[in-house]
């Protein structure tokens, strides 16, 4: 399994660069991949504040991605709650992954960001 990391997702998923892109869909098409929850959101932060795309695109785009059957993630289920709650809520999308482990995995979540605690109070 190869573990590719942000800048390989974001040439891929941009297709802006000839060379570097050609080369991340080859890699991302035709072996299985491992992206790591860290990655994801490195890929989500640069996404929305170097390139300003909007939090909705990212999560209908990064879900796309994540239908591949050669692309693995650490736990699905966690990743696809926090980019549900993210195009729909204003939040950090590192806010977004620690609600998802209250609710996904059942974790008592502490923060003492006030909009994360009343989400994880609702």
């Amino acid at each position: 399994m190869k573990v590719v990391d942000a800048n390989i997702i974001l040439r891929y998923l941009l297709n802006d660069h000839e060379e570097l892109s050609d080369t991340a869909t080859t890699i991302i098409e035709n072996n299985e991949v491992l992206i790591p929850n860290e990655i994801i959101a490195e890929v989500v932060y640069v996404l929305e504040k170097v390139y300003k795309v909007k939090n909705d695109d990212i999560c209908n785009t990064l879900l796309e991605l994540l239908k591949y059957e050669n692309i693995v993630v650490s736990d699905k289920e966690l990743i696809e709650e926090a980019l549900l709650l993210y195009s729909r809520k204003r939040l950090d999308f590192v806010d977004t992954l620690l609600y998802a482990y209250g609710k996904v995995k059942g974790y008592t979540v502490y923060t003492f960001d006030k909009k994360l605690a009343l989400l994880l109070e609702g």
